[in-house]
C-alpha cells in the first residue's frame, strides 16, 4: 500500500502549518492556527478527514489480518479508529503503518479480556518485517557441516535479515495466530501453554513454524553475537534436554541464517 505521509517537518512556519493541519485531521477542537481553522470550517475538510481516517483503518486491517479475523471486523475497525486518532502515519508506505499497534492493544481496555491479542498483533507485525526485509541468500547447511571439527563451536551464525522469532510465556500465541492468519477453518481445541514462533523469508515467500523456548534462546544468543558454543549453552540453560543437532538442522532448513564467521578471540569447547 502507498499513500499518505504525515511525517512532521522539523521546524519553520510551513512545518508549523503542516503539523497543525495533521493534528486537525483527528481532533475536532478548533485549531489554534487561524489558517487551519479556516480550512477545517469548510465542508470539504470533513470529507477529507473521513477519507484519511478510512485509509488508516483500512491499512491497519490489511496489516493485521490475524487480529482482524480473531476479533471480527466491527471490533477491529473500532479499535483501529481509536489508534489512528493518536498515531498519524509517518511513512509513505502504509504497509509500515501501525508499528506499535501491538503495544496499543496491550493497554486498550476493551482488549483486556484477550491477553494474547498483543502477541497475535506482534506476529502480524513480524510477518510484515520479514516480508519487506532485505534479500539475503540463506546459509546452506553444507557450509556449516563442512567446518573443521575444531572450528564448529567457534563459528558465529548471523541471522537472516528477514528472520523474526519470539517466545510467549503465558499463552499459545503461535497456534492462535497461525490458525487466524489464513482462511482455513479454526479448530478451537488446543493446549494452553507458552509457545514460540519463527518467521523467515529465505527467498520469496514468508514461512512460519513453531519454535520452542530453547530455540528462541539460541537465536537470541546468535543475534547478540555469541558463538555457536555460546548459543548452544543459552539453549541448554532453558532446556537441559534440548536436541541441539535437531535444532540447528531445523533452523538451517528454515533459512534462518545468512552468513557465518569464526570467533578468533575465544576458543570454546562443546557445551555440556
Amino acid at each position: 500500500m502507498s499513500g499518505m505521509n504525515f511525517h512532521r517537518p522539523a521546524s519553520g512556519a510551513l512545518a508549523d502549518f503542516q503539523n497543525a493541519f495533521a493534528d486537525a485531521l483527528f481532533d475536532d477542537a478548533t485549531p489554534a492556527s487561524a489558517e487551519v481553522a479556516a480550512l477545517t470550517a469548510q465542508p470539504a475538510f470533513a470529507v477529507y478527514r473521513n477519507t484519511v481516517m478510512k485509509a488508516c483503518i483500512d491499512a491497519l486491517q490489511a496489516n493485521y489480518p490475524a487480529v482482524n479475523r480473531l476479533v471480527g471486523e466491527e471490533w477491529f475497525r473500532a479499535a483501529a479508529a481509536v489508534y489512528a486518532r493518536g498515531h498519524l502515519p509517518d511513512q509513505p508506505m502504509l504497509l509500515q503503518y501501525g508499528t506499535d499497534f501491538a503495544a496499543f492493544l496491550a493497554t486498550f481496555e476493551p482488549a483486556a479480556e484477550l491477553p494474547y491479542l498483543p502477541g497475535v498483533a506482534q506476529l502480524d507485525r513480524h510477518w510484515i518485517e520479514a516480508h519487506v526485509s532485505a534479500d539475503d541468500a540463506p546459509l546452506e547447511g553444507d557450509a556449516v557441516a563442512g567446518l573443521a571439527a575444531g572450528n564448529f563451536f567457534r563459528v558465529q551464525l548471523k541471522p537472516h535479515a528477514a528472520a523474526r522469532w519470539q517466545w510467549f510465556d503465558d499463552a499459545p500465541v503461535y497456534t492462535i495466530w497461525s490458525r487466524n492468519r489464513s482462511d482455513a477453518a479454526i479448530d478451537t481445541e488446543f493446549a494452553w501453554h507458552g509457545e514460540g514462533a519463527l518467521l523467515t523469508r529465505p527467498r520469496d515467500v514468508v514461512r512460519w513454524t513453531a519454535l520452542d523456548h530453547a530455540g528462541c534462546a539460541f537465536l537470541d544468543a546468535c543475534a547478540a553475537g555469541a558463538s555457536l558454543a555460546g548459543a548452544a549453552q543459552a539453549a541448554l540453560e532453558i532446556d537441559g534436554d534440548a536436541d541441539l543437532a535437531a535444532l540447528i538442522s531445523k533452523l538451517l532448513d528454515a533459512g534462518v541464517f545468512s552468513g557465518m564467521s569464526l570467533d578468533h578471540h575465544n576458543h570454546q569447547e562443546e557445551p555440556t
